[in-house]
């Protein structure tokens, strides 16, 4: 007998609103306040939601237990299984010795600390976010800035920051196609719109990059290239999501920056180099410059494990014939007693609709099989004895065993928050508020991130809701469904999956409650913008909606 959802269980909205905040509070109290390991915090969370699902939401206590072991089943694999691997990828460098030479080659571009975040963290993080997604930007340019000599906590702190601009259009496109098979609204409609809002974002990112690490004289210092890399991120994002459809502004966007940047660098520098408080600060002596002490070749072999790893990818998700081919050896588990078993009903959905409960074990096809794979032929690109890389997976392992016990937690809180129906009562609490609502509906993708550390998955859970809430309000239903994504990239910097993997990445294991207290002010103030953004475009400037 199937379950239905109810989302009101209180019998009152407010108190059914207030009641479903209870984990997400609790979650952050632990992380901002009491300042708990992410593992505990995640423990504490999930077993909470579980309790509350069965006692106010009566979602009968196996339906609730599965639920939540699937979405710690779906921490494991795939996103595990991409953490780990992109940080082995990293440790690989590491262990064979060529990573200083790829701090070198990249010092001889800059050894201003300002612009290599600029180059690493948003130029090159957004490449890996679009054409890999899921943790693999964090995990990858976190693990070369805290290598380069950045501070632990700044490198993971900026590269969550700097993983905003490219999420929207992440994993070639996947969320805004989700939105148009959830919806029925036109994929390129939905594109248009997206980046017709997410611009002024990638404009505003990398000036508020700089403006964190240096202040405001120093980020004026490095203006050019702020400018530079902004607007030529911006503008290729726009033109490309706006003609070409969802799957490659992420990659157009960062290729154009990566290259524009170091253009402008051949022929500017700044007048001194950036260092943090405990490095030193000194004018750049001009024989220095673009000076490297490395060949051409050697540091070609350096960097081929990240040459590879695009190579890679882009094989994977190639086209649509690769994909089928490797996804053949991909099973497709339904999770008995748990799919088809649970109702969701309007207006989450247009129509009551049975909810599935599948696991995806996808075995070759899988992002961190595409890494894995990477790592196997960097062996022989690196010249690293197979015992020294078996060495270095086991010590990688070991490093992520904490996080990836608060990636299971997490996901298995995503999960029951999404099946029991707590997840759609925050979505209609914001979405009661009538007129302002164009203002609160990123916010409800935000909080979609947030539980599930996808801009995918919140489009799953929410564009639906946005075009039912639109339709109400007399708005155009591409508007709110676009900002669903939109307001979502705000928060996959307190994801706290993306919060595990910078950790892990940078040797903070412990110290998440730090990060997301690092991290909350800024994604809140992004979300701000997004929100006064899509309410002028509501009623202001509707031109702009396509």
């Amino acid at each position: 007998m199937q379950w239905a959802q109810n989302y009101n269980p209180m019998g009152n909205m407010f108190l059914s609103f207030v009641a479903a905040c209870i984990p997400l509070v609790f979650f952050f109290w632990c992380l901002a306040i009491k300042k708990m390991k992410g593992y505990k915090a995640g423990l504490l969370t999930v077993a909470i939601a579980v309790v509350e699902a069965i006692v106010v939401y009566k979602m009968p206590v196996h339906l609730a237990i599965e639920a939540t072991a699937l979405g710690g089943l779906q921490g494991l694999w795939p996103i595990g299984w991409i953490i780990v691997t992109a940080v082995f990828l990293y440790e690989l460098t590491v262990a064979s010795g060529k990573f200083q030479i790829i701090s070198d080659s990249i010092a001889s571009i800059t050894q201003d600390r300002r612009l290599q975040a600029l180059l690493i963290a948003f130029s090159f993080g957004a490449f890996l976010e679009g054409t890999a997604g899921y943790g693999t930007p964090v995990a990858i340019a976190g693990g070369l800035l805290a290598g380069l000599g950045f501070n632990p906590f700044y490198a993971a702190g900026l590269c969550l920051i700097a993983n905003t601009a490219p999420v929207a259009f992440g994993g070639v496109g996947i969320p805004i196609l989700t939105s148009g098979q959830v919806t029925g609204i036109d994929v390129l409609s939905i594109s248009q719109m997206v980046g017709r809002q997410v611009p002024f974002l990638s404009l505003f990112v990398p000036f508020w990059l700089v403006f964190i690490m240096a202040g405001w004289k120093r980020t004026i210092e490095v203006l050019p290239a702020i400018l530079v890399c902004g607007i030529s991120f911006a503008g290729t994002q726009y033109v490309t999501s706006n003609f070409l459809g969802p799957e490659l502004p992420d990659v157009t966007s960062s290729i154009v920056s990566m290259v524009c940047l170091i253009l402008l660098l051949k022929f500017w520098q700044p007048t001194s180099i950036f260092r943090f408080k405990d490095e030193k600060e000194e004018p750049i002596p001009a024989q220095l410059q673009n000076k490297n002490s490395f060949s051409f070749g050697r540091i070609v072999q350096a960097w081929s494990p990240f040459v590879l790893l695009v190579v890679v990818i882009c094989v994977w998700g190639g086209s649509a014939s690769i994909k089928a081919l490797l996804s053949k050896a991909t099973l497709m588990i339904p999770i008995p007693g748990l799919d088809q078993m649970i109702e969701q009903v309007k207006p989450i959905v247009a129509k009551t609709t049975a909810y599935g409960a599948i696991y995806k074990f996808d075995v070759i096809a899988a992002t961190g099989t595409a890494i894995l794979v990477t790592c196997i032929l960097s062996k022989f690109l690196i010249g690293i004895s197979w015992k020294k890389w078996a060495l270095t997976f086991g010590l990688t392992l070991k490093k992520l065993a904490l996080p990836l016990v608060m990636i299971v937690s997490v996901l298995g809180f995503a999960y029951i928050e999404n099946y029991s129906g707590m997840s759609a009562t925050l979505g209609l609490g914001l979405a009661s508020t009538g007129t302002i609502f164009p203002f609160l509906s990123p916010f409800i993708g935000w909080i979609g991130v947030f539980l599930t550390g996808s801009d995918t998955s919140s489009n799953a859970l929410f564009s639906n809701l946005q075009k039912v809430s639109a339709q109400q309000i007399g708005v155009d239903p591409t508007l709110l469904v676009a900002a669903n994504s939109t307001g979502g990239v705000a928060a996959k910097m307190i994801s706290p999956q993306s919060i595990a993997v910078a950790t892990a990445a940078t040797g903070l294991v412990g110290k998440e409650g730090s990060l997301f207290r690092f991290t909350i002010k800024h994604s809140l103030l992004f979300v701000a913008i997004t929100g006064i953004i899509t309410l002028i475009q509501a009623y202001v400037l509707q031109w702009m909606i396509p």
